[in-house]
């Protein structure tokens, strides 16, 4: 009974875990990303140079050297944060990058004769951009957010990796315990990642049909 209890535990703190890292980092990686799309748009050619290489350069880069960097190399150069800290941070800045990428394909996907109406209104770039253009890229950006919302739930088990004690880290811990029930550890972790992943992928169905239905 009591070595049930210990586990339960375990399993409630390594699955509120996975879920913190992933709401965190999710919040911090679409307001990031927004503003890396609005300066992938900006007029200004160092902003958009700017906004383009961290972009290039996080999406054609391993998540492991991500946390990499975040855990081991800041603190060499004066920046020391917990591992969650690190951990939120490296999955915040890499997601962030995907999420810019959805974000300007939906920018792109708006008539130009909408910013073209809005400039002939006296609206500045910004006012332009937050206004008119990003809530109608955002409809057109729902399913490719919400994939990558999903994808982040998973990336979250990286962290398992550089000690942070969420579901994959349990998995490993519970398989060296429990050697001869191995497949049933895996399919309960498995089960855990569903659990946040499926009403994401419902979410999404549903705000594709509710912006549908509203053009």
């Amino acid at each position: 009974m009591d070595t049930f209890l210990i586990e339960r535990d375990m399993l409630w703190d390594a699955f509120s875990t996975t879920l913190t890292l992933a709401a965190l980092s999710g919040v911090i990686a679409l307001v990031l990303g927004t503003l890396i799309a609005a300066l992938r748009v900006s007029p200004y050619l160092p902003l958009r140079s700017v906004a383009t290489a961290y972009t290039e350069f996080l999406r054609n880069t391993p998540l492991t050297i991500v946390f990499f960097f975040y855990v081991f190399v800041t603190p060499s150069i004066g920046f020391t944060f917990s591992y969650r800290v690190a951990a939120v941070i490296a999955l915040s800045c890499y997601t962030s990058a995907f999420v810019a990428e959805a974000v300007r394909s939906g920018i792109n996907s708006v008539a130009v004769g909408q910013a073209e109406a809005a400039r002939s209104l006296g609206m500045s770039f910004r006012q332009n951009l937050f206004i008119v253009v990003l809530p109608q890229a955002f409809r057109t950006a729902i399913p490719p957010l919400i994939s990558v919302f999903i994808a982040l739930v998973k990336n979250t088990s990286v962290a398992g990796a550089f000690s942070v004690f969420e579901l994959f880290a349990m998995s490993r811990r519970l398989t060296n315990v429990y050697s001869a029930d191995v497949i049933a550890i895996l399919i309960g972790v498995a089960l855990c990642y569903l659990i946040i992943c499926i009403p994401l992928g419902q979410l999404a169905g549903h705000l594709e049909r509710k912006v549908a239905f509203a053009r």
